[in-house]
């Protein structure tokens, strides 16, 4: 018990060393058992700040405290925030010279560091061990402790060495902290660190501001701009799982007005550093980054965290949406879900060890059962940490806002129980799957369960039916998971009640994301059929361009084409830029025609409320225009059209097709130089009048033309250049 004295000089050191003035949660107990020199195990989830746990008993204590923690960018950032506190912080990795190893070991010897961060790969070397014998370390403390465990989501040999590493620097108190670890792995940390009877403070993992959502991986670009356009000019981050798709995610987005920057190990560090401190200090909105970024980045306003890709577990993901809404303020964590993910990840682990492999794979299944299970996504993550969320709804995941259709479980949830317990619980959920709906495999015959009553009793509902039924028994806390075997489900003492005296209980259907669609569509493209397009809005697009052309006495197609039109009645564009990203547009066009066009199409949104093009068009990051500034400007210099195509390497009807291209996008490019020296004035003419009175640029048309019957269609072609270029430019 803390004395009101105590409690007192804590909240001074507090407010005099960091500014607050309270304690969140289990800190303040925490800090003070750490002051009486007690082993200490914290788990607490990420934002209710596990670091002011050691750095205040630190300050308070005499000597040198070592927090042991796993990356470079973490230790800095700690490092940097005490610095600006006026504390005495240092950090010792790979990234120092030997002149500022040197120069820091005399400072930690001289007493003048308070807090030295280390990488547990630096502790392996022994003129480290030797000079810290000679620092008076005051305690030790094991950040993100979780790594230690080997079932736990970031395994890392070098964390089983610590114990040995620590006790050559003599007896002293440890602290191990982390925000992510199951019954299981919180045993195994103990068990590793040899601290069995160390006190224990677990904090509940609920963190109520944050909002859980999971939607199908389907156009997931066009799903990502809608979403960042909604959050405008707020922080977030978002995480994919190869380095190539954080650059290219970056890239779409500063192409679609967000101010993005990559993270991942394979970038310059100094380019890691600057895009790091750019995020912290406000200068840029959005990271994408590979899970290399975030531990321990203490940024309060982080508004959002989308999991671009499915993580490789509930701990990782637990962990990453953590870094939302660390202020208690608002927090979205939206994840993009697909079975291709998942086999993705099953490929990346298929040359580990065979126990390494298995341990990933049970960790990727509770992955995928927490994606597609319909019960409240906060209750499923508690559950999953050995905490019992007792509330049904939420009110803040898209399972709880938008229910799943439910159904009387009763049944199936006895037969469940039947199976565990007929079984001996000595199974898993496959085992029992394939017993209940009697699949015969090896190892149902091995055991002689083709032989038991439940054996094939639910023979009529799927595999992934039972899955689902076998995950809610154990979220309903009827069932329970082994600690000691993973994997293996046992009856809790609600489960044998309920088989004694079964009393209703109701279960939902999962989600489907077996349904077919591309993950990813192709940027810049609507689909242009004749269902994709508002009928109704080209009907008005195409009157308001017959009276436009009537006005200008041009053929309506010199305003714009119909694919064009088709385009606008896709997307629905409202303004300049967006009218000109139409195929066949341009800003020119759009600086001579686009006003009436744009006021037609603003009015018909808002009165039918749409979504618009700056909704549903995904810009694209390839660059197609490089061969369009070359021709014009080998045009502005009255270079030969042969000489032009000849020095790109494409041949001249391509190069004609090129041409159009700019032209028809609203570009006047002047040809005279090459058309007065193939036809003379009344040809050119002849031509003009039938593009003039014709109802149709169209080029085949054209040829049948009896007018036209003396010239080709290089002619023919180069003269509608021309026309466009003069009446529609």
């Amino acid at each position: 018990m803390i004395v009101a004295e105590e409690k007192d000089t804590l909240r001074e050191k507090l407010k005099e060393l960091f500014g607050y003035t309270t304690f969140r949660g289990n800190q303040e107990v925490v800090i003070k058992n750490i002051l009486e020199g007690k082993n200490t195990f914290v788990i607490m989830p990420t934002g209710a700040g596990k670091s002011l746990c050691y750095q205040l008993p630190a300050m308070i204590k005499d000597g040198l405290a070592i927090v042991i923690s796993p990356l470079i960018a973490l230790m800095k950032n700690q490092v940097d925030q005490l610095n600006a506190y006026g504390i005495n912080a240092r950090f010792l990795n790979s990234t120092l010279s030997k002149s500022e190893i040197t120069r820091l070991k005399k400072d930690c010897i001289n007493g003048e560091v308070k807090l030295l961060y280390v990488a547990p790969e630096s502790l392996n070397k022994e003129e480290y061990i030797e000079f810290l014998t000679k620092a008076n370390v005051s305690f030790v403390a094991i950040d993100e402790a979780h790594c230690i465990s080997e079932w736990g989501h970031d395994f890392r040999p070098e964390y089983r060495k610590i114990k040995t590493m620590i006790a050559q620097l003599g007896n002293m108190p440890v602290i191990a902290l982390t925000a992510t670890a199951t019954p299981k792995v919180q045993i195994d940390i103990q068990k590793n660190l040899q601290m069995e009877n160390a006190d224990i403070f677990v904090s509940s993992f609920n963190r109520k501001n944050l909002y859980y959502e999971v939607r199908p991986k389907k156009e997931t670009k066009k799903q990502l701009i809608k979403f960042l356009k909604e959050h405008k000019g707020k922080s977030g981050i978002i995480y994919c799982l190869s380095r190539k798709k954080v650059e290219e995610i970056a890239q779409l987005l500063n192409v679609n007005g967000f101010s993005a920057v990559p993270y991942h190990a394979g970038l310059d560090p100094d380019v890691r550093v600057k895009n790091q401190d750019g995020f912290l200090n406000e200068e840029i909105d959005i990271v994408v980054a590979t899970i290399a970024f975030g531990m321990g980045i203490d940024k309060p306003d982080v508004r959002f965290v989308i999991h671009y890709d499915v993580p490789k577990s509930l701990e990782g993901y637990y962990q990453e949406t953590g870094r939302a809404g660390r202020d208690g303020l608002e927090g979205i964590c939206l994840m993009f879900y697909s079975h291709n993910d998942l086999s993705k990840l099953e490929k990346f682990n298929k040359d580990k060890p065979v126990q390494e492999r298995e341990n990933a794979r049970i960790l990727l299944q509770e992955m995928e059962y927490y994606a597609e299970s319909p019960i409240c996504r906060r209750k499923q993550l508690l559950h999953y940490f050995g905490e019992e969320f007792k509330v049904e709804n939420c009110g803040a995941c898209d399972n709880c806002v938008h229910p799943r259709e439910r159904f009387d479980g009763t049944e199936s949830v006895k037969l469940v129980l039947e199976a565990v317990q007929q079984t001996n619980e000595r199974f898993g959920l496959n085992h029992l799957v394939n017993v209940i709906s009697g699949t015969e495999d090896e190892y149902i015959k091995s055991y002689g369960h083709e032989k038991l009553p439940i054996y094939g009793k639910g023979a009529d509902e799927n595999a992934d039916f039972w899955k689902s039924v076998i995950r809610q028994t154990l979220i309903y806390q009827y069932l329970e998971k082994d600690i000691d075997s993973i994997g293996v489900l046992k009856i809790k003492e609600k489960g044998i009640k309920f088989l004694k005296k079964p009393e209703p209980i109701e279960l939902a259907r999962d989600h489907d994301y077996t349904s077919d669609g591309d993950e990813e569509e192709s940027p810049d493209r609507v689909p242009l059929n004749s269902k994709a397009y508002d009928v109704k809005l080209f009907e008005m697009l195409k009157a308001l361009r017959k009276q436009i052309a009537k006005e200008k006495k041009l053929p309506p197609y010199v305003i714009f084409q119909d694919p064009s039109l088709e385009e606008m009645a896709t997307t629905y564009p409202t303004s300049k830029e967006e009218l000109a990203s139409v195929n066949g547009v341009g800003m020119g066009k759009v600086q001579k025609f686009g006003k009436s066009f744009l006021d037609l199409i603003k009015d018909y949104v808002e009165e039918n409320e749409i979504e618009t093009a700056a909704d549903v068009v995904v810009k694209s990051s390839v660059n197609k225009s490089k061969i369009k500034i070359f021709i014009i400007q080998q045009v502005d210099r009255k270079v030969d059209l042969e000489e032009i195509a000849e020095s790109k390497g494409i041949s001249f009807e391509d190069l004609l097709s090129e041409i159009e291209n700019i032209c028809y996008s609203g570009t006047k490019l002047n040809l005279d130089y090459y058309i007065d020296e193939m036809l003379d004035e009344d040809k050119q003419d002849q031509i003009f009048d039938y593009f003039l009175n014709s109802e149709t640029d169209n080029l085949e048309e054209a040829l049948q033309d009896e007018t036209m019957e003396d010239f080709s269609e290089e002619e023919i072609r180069l003269m509608r250049i021309k026309f466009l270029s003069e009446y529609a430019n």
